[in-house]
């Protein structure tokens, strides 16, 4: 297949072009390239692209920053998101998109399934549940991958977040009123090659396997780091001085992506065990 990626130079985008490009001919955009927020932009890059199958990686991911630009944060994650469908749409090439947990209040008690109500609590869960709108409202060939807590290895993540201030402080405070599951942009990359390969459609909920909150994800990456003597206390959300609300409980339910594929994501422990040994 000819795959263009959107965003490949992100964290996600680049494990993207990685996971893909051994068996198929994938080529990546950025920035530099085009601007998502013009509707000519996607339609002269998609339609000149010949693909197979457009992969949009690019997005206002900083939760906070869409508090304070909640304007630009939907120029991105909801009309650039359109304007991709669109080119999609008019070039015959089906699209591939990424949502987030944030779009779920996180009043849940179990694991959010794909056809749960949306009603995010935030602007970013807010541009990105308007950006998966406008996707299903244009687009009749789509694979919508909600997914969340992402790391990996190129771009800021909590991952290196902890380390770098656990290097620097040798003590930490990291909420623990907040449950979600961690996810290896490595493995999302992986699934997403499946799902593709497979000419899967639809919502798909793609994380690693297992729950944890903040607080205890932070405390295995200083175990797998070798970092066990730096202090880390767990605290509530409240006393941490955020622009944006987080939902306190967001985690996914794979079922459906395991029952259409055959296929389950590695536990959370295991994916971050294998980050953080290639981390050193």
């Amino acid at each position: 297949m000819k795959i263009l990626v959107l965003g490949h130079k992100g964290m996600l985008g680049t494990d993207l072009m990685t996971g893909l490009g051994g068996a198929h001919d994938v080529t990546g955009k950025d920035i530099e390239d085009f601007d998502i927020t013009s509707n000519s932009d996607c339609r002269d890059l998609i339609g000149q692209s010949g693909a197979d199958v457009v992969i949009n990686a690019a997005a206002y991911t900083n939760v906070d920053g869409c508090e304070t630009d909640e304007a630009g944060s939907f120029a991105v994650n909801a009309d650039g998101v359109r304007n991709v469908a669109l080119a999609c749409g008019e070039s015959g090439a089906r699209v591939v998109h990424f949502s987030t947990d944030y779009v779920f209040d996180g009043t849940k008690k179990d694991p959010y399934v794909e056809g749960d109500p949306c009603r995010p609590i935030n602007a970013y869960g807010r541009s990105k549940l308007k950006g998966e709108e406008y996707l299903r409202e244009v687009s009749n060939d789509y694979l919508l991958i909600r997914t969340s807590w992402l790391y990996g290895r190129n771009g800021r993540n909590f991952v290196g977040a902890i380390v770098e201030r656990a290097e620097e402080t040798g003590s930490l405070e990291v909420v623990d009123d907040q449950t979600g599951s961690p996810t290896y942009t490595v493995d999302l990359a992986a699934a997403v090659r499946v799902l593709i390969e497979g000419d899967h459609r639809g919502i798909f909920h793609v994380t690693n396997r297992g729950v944890c909150s903040w607080y205890q994800f932070a405390c295995k990456i200083l175990e797998y780091r070798g970092m066990e003597d730096v202090s880390i206390v767990p605290i509530q959300s409240a006393q941490v001085d955020r622009c944006a609300p987080r939902p306190e409980y967001s985690v996914l339910s794979c079922r459906k992506f395991a029952d259409a594929t055959h296929r389950t994501m590695r536990f959370w422990q295991i994916a971050l065990k294998e980050y953080m040994a290639r981390m050193s």
